[in-house]
């Protein structure tokens, strides 16, 4: 059976809700996220949209055949547990569903809707289906609806922000499920009854609770774990983390953890954070246990000042809770922003967060200019600044304490967390009010450095290189090529959205550049990589965009060229020729006499794939008086042999021979014996082909003569065949047997062609 998990805008996929705890185990990358170990509650929920698969649709109760998949929507607020139970249901059902089980997310950890194109791709990928690197988004969508229409899938659309992400990808058959999360309905989609999340009941968040700090806790005082459940709203996530917190406080009661929780409120003032220069001449408050938490975590008070929606308000728990939110006045916006967490959550991270040690909610701070907010050690050791073994650790108490979520990897892949989406608003209000930015921007600075050493190091790994000898420190470095390979691929994703974060950044554009030409290097080392074409295309668009952002027109004409070499591999010669008109441009702008060199063949090179050979030899004349101009005689020397070619294949036998011996003698002067034969072998085609058998043969004799100072062996045996078919054209088969019987010796049989008297015989 095959199971896929992708992530649109990273390798990897992640919940957004506390039921799930970071497994041990985690699968290899290209299998459906593990189902959730500890699931609870949510039952009737599950029942629901079991039954929901079979209902019949609108299409059929009007007396028609149904013509689309089936979509089931389970909405939620964040970190209500929505993820869980869209995979739960998607493990359940996966039998009936064998062309495989696939997870994308479909917003950014920022709440941004990612691209169709990006999305379509990555399931067509993960299909196994091609697409053409700069095929746009309605072509992927299309190519998509095509794929699936045959099959019967099912696909979990994770945290779907606008309708017309889902409407794009619903083919016309009825064999796929479709099983979206949102935070609320999808006003458009048709036959659809959205499957609506609150809190859990107070049996099940008594069980989770149970699951986090140990039956004995709960049993002892299970009056004090309902009120607990209670004041955090039966939320998920907001259990977990307060559950996660006791889990490190083993003298705290649940009822004292209770009583301070609810002393912190979600709409009480903001507390003003000491100054960044004041806290770091601070010494830093002595820690408990392993040095994640401070030792005054149970003092009033002492929880930082978090930001929070003031529109959100707590309701007290004298007061009954509202039974439906008000209606909105207008539609909503197709494309949301994230919604603000429920006030619960907010209490509960803020409760958790103020019992940090300072240096540990530093990291999770800086964790949030994180690329598609998945991070490593290495990651989060540039961010904070320092070591790669404090960094781990770091990450694994956070992922402990419910802050970061554990992602599945292969072996021997570093483990990767997630910041869960919920949170990332949160950390960068917080590290906008607690920290200078120019602390911020330097840990962004640090993090792309980091990014290009490891760059650097996989490059080096993929070419065998010995990195001890380049200087790397053992921490940067790679086991071997495979360790290399397999990194870059997982990471690849990650990489493209450091680098598109970069260049919108715009202060930081030379480590966009650098950091672009490193994941260019390592790209083109990697010998598995053909599939990145995609990925390549990106990447030299954001080179083109910084480029013309900073009026650097050499590297916009290098970054067209390859714009237009990639273009040229998905079939599309026409805009090929546009982007090489324009790198010709750029080219002239800048004085890059190369790459306009380069620019001038690749024109005539996509007039030839378009079948005009004129406009073919005519740009490369152009680019032939370029070389020459420039003393560049070895590209001279190639130059003269295409347009040979060219003329040849036009029947100009005379303008042939002209262009053909100016090779022979640009090869002669730059002493390259094997390409002076070769040459000379073309003219003696071009000398039969006119009619001048005998011209070709004293010409064959020379290129042997110049094949045999070069050592060349295959040369020499090809030569010797043409030297054969030349002597059959002019009356002589004995000669004509002795040149084949000396190619014989030199060629292996099957690069020798039968001879006339085989063929008659």
């Amino acid at each position: 059976m095959a199971d896929h998990v992708l992530d649109a805008d990273a390798s990897v996929a992640a919940c957004d809700d506390g039921l799930r705890e970071p497994p041990v185990q985690t699968p290899a990358p290209g299998t459906l996220p593990p189902d959730v170990p500890h699931f609870v509650g949510r039952r009737r929920e599950l029942e629901e949209l079991r039954a929901d698969i079979d209902r019949p649709g609108l299409a059929t109760l009007r007396g028609r055949s149904p013509d689309g998949s089936r979509v089931l929507l389970v909405a939620g607020r964040p970190g209500s547990g929505r993820t869980s139970l869209a995979l739960r249901l998607a493990h359940d059902v996966a039998d009936r569903y064998p062309d495989g089980q696939f997870f994308v997310r479909l917003s950014d950890n920022e709440g941004e809707p990612v691209p169709p194109g990006q999305s379509a791709r990555a399931l067509l990928r993960a299909l196994g289906v091609g697409a053409e690197p700069g095929a746009e988004g309605a072509e992927l969508s299309a190519a998509l609806r095509t794929a699936l229409a045959a099959r019967r899938a099912v696909l979990v659309l994770d945290d779907v922000v606008d309708p017309r992400q889902l409407l794009d990808l619903l083919p016309k058959g009825s064999g796929n499920l479709f099983v979206a999360t949102s935070e609320g309905p999808l006003p458009g989609v048709p036959d659809v009854r959205p499957c609506t999340l609150g809190g859990l009941d107070p049996a099940a968040c008594v069980d989770l609770l149970a699951q986090a700090v140990g039956r004995v806790r709960v049993t002892n005082d299970p009056k004090a774990a309902e009120a607990l459940a209670h004041e955090c709203g039966g939320h998920p996530a907001a259990l977990r983390l307060i559950g996660a917190w006791l889990a490190t406080q083993p003298r705290t009661s649940v009822a004292d953890a209770t009583r301070r929780l609810h002393d912190i409120r979600a709409d009480s003032p903001a507390q003003a954070p000491a100054p960044a220069a004041a806290r770091e001449s601070a010494p830093v408050a002595p820690t408990t246990g392993d040095g994640v938490l401070r030792e005054d975590v149970g003092r009033r008070g002492t929880a930082d000042a978090l930001p929070v929606d003031k529109r959100s308000r707590v309701v007290p728990r004298t007061t009954p809770a509202p039974s439906a939110d008000p209606a909105p006045t207008a539609a909503p916006a197709p494309a949301a922003p994230r919604a603000t967490a429920p006030p619960e959550l907010l209490r509960a991270f803020r409760f958790v967060y103020g019992a940090l040690a300072p240096a540990v909610a530093r990291m999770l701070r800086l964790l949030a200019l994180a690329p598609t907010g998945l991070v490593d050690a290495q990651t989060a050791s540039a961010l904070a600044g320092c070591s790669v073994g404090e960094a781990e650790g770091t990450l694994e108490n956070l992922a402990g304490c419910g802050l970061l979520h554990a992602e599945p990897v292969a072996d021997p892949l570093p483990r990767q967390y997630r910041v869960p989406g919920w949170l990332t608003p949160s950390l960068h209000e917080l590290l906008r009010g607690t920290d200078k930015p120019a602390e911020t921007q330097l840990a962004r600075a640090r993090m792309l450095e980091r990014t290009v050493r490891l760059l650097h190091a996989c490059r080096l790994g993929l070419e065998g290189a010995d990195m001890e000898a380049d200087g790397l420190p053992k921490s940067l470095r790679f086991a071997d090529r495979p360790a290399a390979a397999g990194w870059l691929r997982d990471r690849l994703p990650v990489l493209l959205a450091a680098a598109r974060l970069a260049v919108a950044d715009g202060e930081l554009d030379t480590l966009a550049r650098r950091l672009m030409a490193a994941l260019v290097r390592a790209l083109a080392a990697d010998p598995g990589g053909g599939e990145n074409a995609a990925e390549r295309y990106q990447l030299h668009h954001l080179v083109l965009d910084v480029a013309q952002r900073r009026g650097l027109h050499r590297e916009k004409a290098a970054a067209l060229l390859n714009i237009g070499d990639l273009d040229v591999e998905g079939a599309r010669p026409l805009d090929a020729l546009d982007r090489y008109r324009a790198a010709l441009v750029a080219a002239r702008e800048g004085f890059d006499g190369d790459a306009e060199g380069r620019a001038l063949e690749a024109i005539a090179g996509t007039y030839l794939e378009l079948d005009d050979p004129q406009r073919a030899s005519d740009w490369y004349g152009r680019a032939l008086a370029l070389r020459q101009a420039r003393g560049e005689l070895i590209h001279a020397a190639r130059l003269h042999g295409r347009l040979g070619a060219l003329q040849t294949y036009a029947g100009r036998y005379g303008h042939a021979l002209r262009e053909w011996r100016a090779a022979v003698a640009a090869y002669r002067r730059l002493k390259d014996l094997p390409a002076q034969a070769r040459a000379l072998t073309e003219v003696a085609r071009v000398q039969e082909y006119a009619g001048h058998p005998e011209d070709a043969l004293r010409t064959c004799r020379d290129a042997l003569y110049w094949a045999r100072q070069a050592g060349e062996r295959r040369l020499e045996g090809a030569v010797l065949l043409r030297m054969a078919d030349t002597l059959d054209r002019l009356g002589d088969p004995a000669g004509a047997r002795l040149q084949r019987a000396a190619a014989r010796r030199l060629l292996p049989a099957s690069e020798i062609p039968r001879s006339p008297e085989a063929e008659e015989g």
